[in-house]
């Protein structure tokens, strides 16, 4: 093969391909999701201060629940205010076991389309028992905006593809900016660093990534993370199965030593998610699972010792893990990209799959 070969074939690649474009592009839609918070900044403190909210409810479905599970914790890290992470179905059929009993709610709304079905039903249904604020999060100006209080569209985030990664990653960008303008401005600014490192993530791990999805010694994945990054390693598992159709789990960190790990060989890739505050009980799990035959890859801001990672993904950002959750997902969307080429599958035509779940008439009665 000689040289412009490895070349033409990305190029090949992206034509054909949705998905890797809009993985390799989504740092030019994370730009636009910090500007466009930058210029809902005044409105956005307002419904905060205003609002006087004791609990925050975030929700979604499918790859947006699970932006939910990361954007809650953040709330309630950086607004001191009790903030939870539920399923817009379950919102929808259980209020009464979701809805805190008491206080005053800001419902937060995330949804790629701004129309599926189960989070405009739950948000509908919380409007009308005028329960409190919205907030919605999203890429496309559809029903959800109209039924909130306020709407953070980042029309750059709108994609091809039914598997969300740029759409993705801009929500969440954007929700990581919202809240850090409720708090402290200059955290917002260095927030504009993140484009940047990102494409320059993208540039340096691109073929480690594919070295990695390709490796047919791999049956098996595992996505650890705890904290504020349980939710990115639930987005990540669900982009390997959705894409790949492979064997893959997320799971907190030390809970895979109660039982999962018994799954660990040598055909086991195990990716961390490295936290600031408990790096040490984390290493000691990734230890453990190259002891029992595992290949491990770990994603953190600054390297770890090399007895815990046969791959390190580095960012070198500086940034507060509070800023910085959305450089965890270039890497992981293309690993579980290059998986699904591998397989014999097309990520744009993902099996069983569709853009938009929108619930048929019997069940909306």
């Amino acid at each position: 093969m000689n040289d412009s070969e490895p070349v033409q074939h990305a190029q090949l690649i992206t034509q054909e391909s949705h998905t890797l474009n809009e993985i390799l592009t989504q740092p030019v839609a994370w730009q636009a999701a910090l500007d466009v918070v930058a210029d809902k900044r005044e409105t956005l403190r307002t419904l905060w201060e205003t609002g006087e909210f004791s609990d925050i409810l975030v929700t979604g479905c499918g790859s947006t629940y699970y932006l939910s599970l990361a954007v809650a914790p953040l709330f309630q890290r950086q607004l001191a205010r009790r903030a939870r992470a539920v399923p817009a179905s379950e919102l929808l059929l259980f209020p009464a076991l979701v809805m805190p009993p008491d206080g005053k709610t800001l419902l937060v709304t995330i949804s790629r389309s701004g129309r599926t079905s189960e989070t405009v039903r739950a948000t509908q249904a919380y409007r009308g028992q005028q329960k409190g604020a919205v907030l919605n999060i999203g890429c496309y100006d559809e029903a959800l905006a109209g039924l909130s209080d306020l709407s953070l569209v980042i029309a750059e985030g709108q994609e091809e593809s039914v598997v969300q990664t740029r759409s993705f990653s801009s929500m969440l960008v954007a929700a990581q900016a919202a809240i850090a303008s409720f708090v402290d401005a200059e955290q917002v600014q260095q927030m504009h660093k993140l484009p940047t490192i990102g494409t320059q993530l993208i540039s340096t791990y691109h073929a480690l990534a594919r070295q990695l999805g390709e490796n047919p010694q791999f049956e098996r994945f595992y996505f650890l993370g705890s904290g504020l990054q349980y939710g990115l390693a639930n987005e990540i598992n669900l982009k390997m199965k959705e894409m790949s159709l492979s064997v893959a789990e997320a799971f907190h960190f030390m809970e895979f030593r109660h039982g999962p790990m018994s799954m660990v060989n040598e055909h086991t890739l195990v990716v961390g998610f490295l936290s600031d505050g408990a790096q040490p009980y984390e290493l000691a799990v990734l230890r453990e699972m190259r002891a029992l035959g595992a290949q491990t890859l770990v994603l953190s801001d600054q390297p770890v010792p090399a007895d815990a990672a046969d791959y390190q993904v580095t960012f070198h950002s500086e940034l507060p893990e509070t800023n910085r959750a959305v450089l965890y997902l270039p890497v992981l969307q293309l690993l579980s990209y290059y998986r699904a080429r591998k397989n014999g599958q097309h990520p744009d035509q993902p099996h069983n799959l569709t853009a938009v779940v929108v619930l048929d008439e019997e069940q909306s009665a």
